[in-house]
């Protein structure tokens, strides 16, 4: 059972999300909040393993609320919905730590199979929004960096191996493909590879692989 908090200033979009969530099993709203102050608090009474945020609100905004819930070093992640499709707040999302990033237009499929995978430490972005904020992550990539960054110091050859697949957007299936070596092996490198950069997740890796200048955008 996956727990969930719906943060949303709109009674009707708190309601419709509601109804999705509780017409399925595997899913049970703990709490509902109207703007971040009340996220912030209702996250750390309520510990949901995954946070439905929306952007725009009056007072504290989802974004800073998001990196105030995962600065806390709680369990909850946060899955962020927005009906605006903007780059700005695609990458302030990530960079305040939430696990992923949908359109409230989103299919109900879609939602749920986002709620459960960011549940279990995967993440999930908008198809529409993943290529454009790759190729931002790539302008933004700091030359150099990954040579004067300690946590990179502290992988192995083959972690790094894996941490730059992981940037490329490869599954652990390409990844155990490409490397031959088992899933199981895959998912155990990329574990200590996240631990070791102070990851939460892989769509966290992924940004960390960008601003070290050790991944790029596959071609159009």
């Amino acid at each position: 059972m996956t727990t969930v908090l719906i943060v949303d200033d709109q009674p009707l979009q708190r309601y419709g999300f509601r109804m999705l969530l509780d017409s399925v099993p595997e899913t049970q709203v703990v709490g509902e909040a109207a703007h971040g102050a009340e996220a912030v608090r209702k996250a750390a009474e309520l510990r949901p393993d995954v946070v439905l945020m929306d952007v725009r609100m009056p007072g504290m905004d989802g974004i800073e609320a998001t990196r105030r819930i995962t600065a806390s070093g709680d369990r909850s992640r946060v899955l962020v919905l927005t009906t605006f499709d903007l780059d700005e707040y695609v990458h302030a999302a990530l960079r305040a730590g939430a696990s992923g990033f949908l359109l409230k237009d989103a299919r109900p499929e879609e939602l749920l199979a986002g709620i459960r995978a960011v549940a279990v430490g995967d993440a999930v972005i908008a198809p529409a929004l993943t290529r454009r904020l790759l190729r931002e992550f790539t302008q933004l990539a700091r030359p150099g960096g990954a040579a004067d960054d300690p946590r990179l110091n502290a992988l192995t050859e083959r972690e790094r191996e894996i941490l730059v697949a992981v940037g490329k957007g490869w599954t652990n299936g390409e990844i155990a493909s490409h490397f031959v070596l088992s899933e199981s092996t895959v998912k155990t490198h990329v574990g200590r590879v996240m631990a070791k950069i102070g990851a939460r997740d892989r769509i966290q890796a992924v940004i960390f692989a960008y601003d070290h200048g050790l991944a790029q955008p596959r071609p159009e």
